[in-house]
């Protein structure tokens, strides 16, 4: 009897080639059966005749192989009711499985938005072009910059912006938030620009993690107004607050010191004259990489600050690798601190000023829908000018400062994604944390990385700092942008007076 056989395999893993950068955070992925088609491979013969005698279409017919008997039965009982429960739990798991599209239709109204894709910003109208402005004073940016501030920060998950814990207390216990004593001055170089050197101390506290998570956990729960959880107090608006220990009971100035560095007219930092900064690297890797050097990955820590009122400021820093000659990027950090201006350096009246910031973790989210609509930018922008020879001298290159007035409309165009839903990394650009800010780290069409953050106010005024780097790994300009928001529509603004009508 003659027979053809044939074996078919399918392989389901097809590499995307990408172009410029690829972006993704560092977390481990979560791990979801596939829900794609798959595959089993199967031996088909053609014969004349069939074992039961029935002839197929074409007269050629499938014959079965019966497979070989085990003399230990009990073996292939086992084996078979292990394999039935395996199917029957995938089958569960798939089911209960939501992709994206599924957890953007079937979303309450009432759900807090944690990451999203990145918003579109469109220019309206153009209302005073480019023009240049006098480069910052560095006396004056150290003079805004100095002084005692206290503060409060959290770090987040770049993957799914949730609070992630900063240390572990005595119980072994995970702290969530940290009060921050900061002490700021200028100090005498041997160069012609002073230095300002930072010395932080830090002490970590609150256990709960974030307030609106057992906020929505207690309502659904018993359905009462009280909680549970001790140490907390459901207010009347439906947010909670936990019963965390004060900033003046603790001693900061004895505490742990988080960090002490020194910052001059360094290369890459680029500084405005209310104070605020952004700060790293001019150049990041990116190229071929070196293969002997394939264990390194180079990191970088980028700094960025907005300044509110000349007392009040918000620091947001990323760390972020760039590996494979910068084609792939990891962020494995994202850090928050709102900071409060106390008093100068060497007077001690500071403890007698009260400190009214909540931590970081009993805040509220700021949604898309707050950032969404019409807007008033006015943009101060600072590009560093490269010589011929690829050559950074002392300072950095030198920066032209240009500023613009636009009006501009920003709008979510992509995904939304809450608490426990499932996520694709490719969607996630903005991370909406508490307390009015925005981070994100996005790569745009044209292969510019951007890295930046903002910090929104119920007043209606969103604040905003961006640092890009070209396809060539150089930083391209840095952006400052106080916005407005416009709150009348066409429809409510008044009409104008008519010829006959008397002026008032």
């Amino acid at each position: 009897m003659e027979s053809h056989c044939a074996d078919a395999l399918l392989s389901l893993t097809i590499p995307r080639p990408l172009l410029g950068f690829r972006l993704h955070v560092f977390c481990p992925s979560p791990r979801f059966p596939s829900s794609g088609p798959t595959v089993t491979p199967s031996l088909l013969c053609s014969s004349r005749r069939h074992q039961d005698g029935k002839l197929t279409a074409g007269g050629r017919e499938k014959v079965k192989i019966k497979q070989k008997e085990n003399v230990w039965s009990i073996d292939n009982e086992l084996a078979s009711k292990s394999a039935a429960e395996d199917k029957k739990g995938l089958g569960r798991r798939r089911k209960n499985v939501k992709t994206a599209k599924d957890s953007r239709r079937r979303r309450s109204g009432d759900s807090t938005v944690m990451v999203s894709s990145a918003m579109l910003m469109e220019i309206e109208t153009v209302l005073q072009t480019q023009e240049p402005v006098i480069k910052p004073s560095w006396d004056t940016f150290t003079s805004s910059l100095c002084g005692i501030w206290k503060g409060v920060g959290a770090a987040f998950s770049p993957f799914t912006a949730e609070l992630e814990p900063i240390d572990v207390g005595v119980q072994n216990e995970k702290l969530f938030d940290c009060y921050t004593l900061s002490h700021i001055e200028k100090t005498p170089s041997q160069g012609m620009v002073s230095l300002i050197h930072r010395k932080t101390h830090w002490v970590a506290l609150n256990p709960f993690g974030e307030a609106r998570k057992h906020a929505h956990a207690s309502h659904r729960g018993a359905g009462s107004d009280k909680s549970t959880i001790p140490g907390n107090v459901i207010l009347s608006g439906g947010d909670m607050e936990f019963d965390l220990p004060s900033y003046e009971s603790f001693d900061l100035g004895h505490c742990e010191i988080s960090e002490e560095d020194t910052m001059s007219m360094e290369p890459g930092l680029i500084f405005f004259e209310d104070g605020s900064y952004s700060r790293g690297p001019v150049n990041i890797p990116v190229g071929e990489q070196d293969e002997s050097k394939y264990f390194l990955s180079p990191t970088y820590r980028f700094e960025q600050c907005l300044v509110k009122g000349c007392h009040k400021r918000l620091r947001i820093v990323h760390t972020i690798e760039f590996n494979e000659g910068g084609a792939n990027i990891s962020i494995t950090r994202v850090a928050v601190y709102e900071e409060q201006w106390v008093c100068p350096v060497g007077i001690s009246f500071g403890d007698d000023i009260p400190f009214d910031l909540k931590p970081i973790s009993q805040r509220r989210r700021t949604q898309p829908s707050e950032l969404a609509g019409s807007w008033k930018v006015f943009e101060v922008s600072a590009t560093p000018i490269f010589g011929d020879e690829d050559v950074v001298e002392e300072g950095g290159p030198p920066l032209v400062y240009l500023c613009m007035q636009t009006l501009k409309k920003r709008s979510l165009s992509g995904a939304c994604f809450g608490e426990e839903e499932v996520l694709d990394l490719n969607d996630v650009t903005v991370l909406w944390l508490p307390g009015g800010v925005t981070g994100y780290v996005d790569v745009n069409k044209e292969g510019t990385l951007c890295i930046g953050f903002s910090w929104y106010s119920d007043e209606g005024v969103n604040l905003v700092m961006e640092r890009d780097y070209g396809v060539d790994g150089k930083l391209k300009e840095a952006r400052l942008k106080s916005e407005v928001k416009r709150r009348w529509s066409e429809s409510l603004l008044p009409e104008s007076p008519s010829p006959e009508s008397p002026l008032l």
